[in-house]
């Protein structure tokens, strides 16, 4: 049997009263929490000096939430295993607490929260623990939900464990489909032990990835990958239509123009190529 939790047992299962306060009283694996925890607050660039409100998916006992309550944050967490969160409320998180399957949405109202962090429980998703579980169904429905109720210019970080790279493809293929920009960060990229995953997703359209970390700025090993120009692939796949400013794009723009009797420039080889950006 693999050893990664997921394989094991569903969630709710898994993670039993035993297993539950284990987890909470590891020092090694709060540390580990905690360091991971402060990563995720840190890729969502929230505005400094401001307490916003941050749902906390796959909260657990509340560890990755108490980082947020240090930093002066509001959060509401959500959690599949009853067991953990009885142990969140015997802690007395400062946040509110949620039973519920990620998989199946979530019930908040629109723009409800203004950023969301999840630790180590993206992963679960991909599993299929019931016959009726389809992992792309169920990843489809939770960033759908997830994207209606975050505020506009938000982020989403997510800390997970990749199993391969058919996992990440499955997963930001649904991010994408539901409406997100964004992409992979990998910190320590060359360590074995201390490599980190963190999916950022944005819902104000495409900006510049964080820097991730332990990368040698001199290296040409990239260590963000950036799924913006993939997801106008995937559109164009899906309707049909070129991708906005492309040179097909701008060639049926122009069509459309004539037909129109507007005055419109002859096409040329130079139509849709990108120009070189000059510094003054």
């Amino acid at each position: 049997m693999s050893g990664r939790p997921e394989h094991q047992a569903p969630p709710e299962i898994f993670y039993g009263e035993d297993e539950a306060r284990k987890y909470t009283r590891n020092t090694r694996m709060i540390e580990i929490q905690l360091v991971m925890s402060e990563r995720a607050v840190e890729l969502l660039c929230l505005p400094e000096s401001q307490p916003c409100h941050i749902i906390d998916l796959g909260c657990g006992s509340g560890l990755s939430g108490e980082t947020l309550t240090e930093q002066g944050h509001i959060w509401t967490g959500v959690d599949i295993s009853s067991a953990m969160l009885g142990v969140a409320k015997e802690r007395e998180v400062e946040g509110d607490l949620l039973l519920g399957d990620l998989g199946q949405g979530l019930p908040f109202r629109a723009g409800a929260f203004d950023g969301a962090i999840s630790i180590s429980a993206l992963q679960w998703l991909c599993n299929s623990d019931q016959k009726s579980h389809n992992p792309a169904k169920r990843l489809y429905i939770f960033f759908s939900s997830l994207y209606s109720c975050l505020s506009r210019g938000s982020r989403a970080v997510f800390q997970f464990y990749p199993e391969n790279s058919s996992q990440v493809e499955l997963i930001t293929s649904q991010a994408m489909k539901a409406g997100f920009t964004g992409g992979l960060v990998v910190d320590y990229p060359n360590s074995t032990k201390a490599k980190k995953f963190f999916l950022c997703l944005m819902t104000g359209g495409q900006q510049p990835l964080p820097a991730a970390l332990g990368v040698d700025s001199r290296e040409d090993t990239p260590n963000c990958v950036v799924f913006s120009q993939k997801r106008d692939r995937v559109k164009q796949l899906r309707t049909g239509k070129a991708p906005k400013k492309s040179r097909d794009w701008i060639l049926e723009k122009k069509e459309r123009r004539r037909r129109q009797g507007k005055e419109t420039r002859e096409d040329s080889k130079f139509t849709g190529r990108k120009r070189q950006s000059h510094v003054w």
